[in-house]
């Protein structure tokens, strides 16, 4: 089931066009990537979801039909550019904020009581937000776009301002919530999040939408037949790939293990080299290379943006 639903999106600011006839979809109870480089759009389908502005052309669906105004009572934004009042104290604003989205007093005190616990930050009730680290700061505002329980939470680069043990803390609560019934819409250029948390991506450049689909078929469809292998005893292997049609790409050597990276060519199955190189010396690992999530992405916007050859 679809819970969220892009179509044909166009948006310009004063003769830019932000967004392209972009259009995807988000599966209910999934967490999707929404990337790309700065300035390609993201951060413009993110404020449309929010009613922050309004496309040009194309529609926004949410729960199956088109997105209405009282619909931003189910979803949670965490905008990269954080918006808490300095001056006032951490529970004030947090109890402010959460009433703003629906809750009662008594419903947002329980729920923050539940977060704050959580994630041990009791003695900031009463400090001001100013005196907090821009990490603790994350944590609150992070809370604030949970409490409410929403149907559709909205991360803008969520471990910004984050040490790797916060990070990992934030990203298992991401996690919780997608297994609690939540729909998370990802949005970062830290690849590895979302090889951990990302069901399914969408590239967005250059106001476009240049790929699309699930992280497994996406890595798949641009993986190279390339393997890896690693050996003991060294051996002079050079002649070993030349003679049996492979294409040598990398060799390494410590102490007594080589790591051997190459590629198939002219469709020669794999094993018939990992079966010629078994006869020669022990074979300590075999395995396909299958691309990151952040050599895919740097493939696909460098194939999409060709470099303007330089003057002579």
């Amino acid at each position: 089931m679809e819970i969220f639903k892009a179509t044909q999106v166009v948006k310009d600011y004063a003769g830019h066009r932000a967004l392209d006839e972009v259009s995807l979809s988000v599966k209910d109870q999934s967490i999707f990537g929404l990337l790309g480089p700065n300035g390609a759009g993201k951060t413009t389908l993110i404020r449309i979801i929010n009613q922050i502005t309004a496309p040009d052309q194309g529609e926004i669906e949410l729960f199956g039909r088109k997105l209405k105004a009282s619909d931003i009572q189910h979803i949670g934004y965490l905008p990269e550019e954080r918006g808490l009042y300095k001056k006032m104290k951490v529970g004030e604003q947090a109890l402010y904020l959460a009433q703003l989205k629906g809750l009662s007093k008594h419903d947002a005190l329980k729920g923050l009581k539940y977060w704050f616990e959580k994630f041990e930050i009791q003695p900031w009730w009463n400090k001001k937000v100013e005196e907090l680290s821009k990490g603790m700061q994350q944590k609150i505002q992070f809370v604030i776009t949970v409490v409410h329980k929403p149907k559709l939470l909205i991360f803008d680069e969520p471990f910004s301002g984050f040490d790797p043990i916060n990070a990992n803390l934030l990203k298992n609560e991401i996690l919780n919530l997608k297994e609690q019934g939540a729909t998370i819409i990802f949005s970062t250029h830290n690849m590895a999040s979302v090889e951990e948390v990302c069901d399914h991506i969408a590239l967005i450049n250059r106001s476009k939408k240049i790929l699309d689909g699930p992280i497994d078929d996406i890595k798949e469809r641009y993986k190279q037949d390339i393997y890896e292998v690693e050996t003991s005893a060294p051996h002079d292997v050079t002649a070993e790939f030349s003679r049996n049609g492979f294409q040598l790409i990398d060799y390494q050597l410590k102490g007594q293990i080589q790591r051997i990276k190459f590629q198939v060519v002219n469709e020669t199955p794999a094993n018939a080299l990992l079966q010629h190189l078994m006869e020669k010396m022990e074979i300590r690992s075999f395995r396909e290379v299958i691309p990151s999530m952040n050599e895919v992405f740097i493939q696909v916007v460098e194939q999409a943006n060709p470099k303007k050859q330089a003057h002579a």
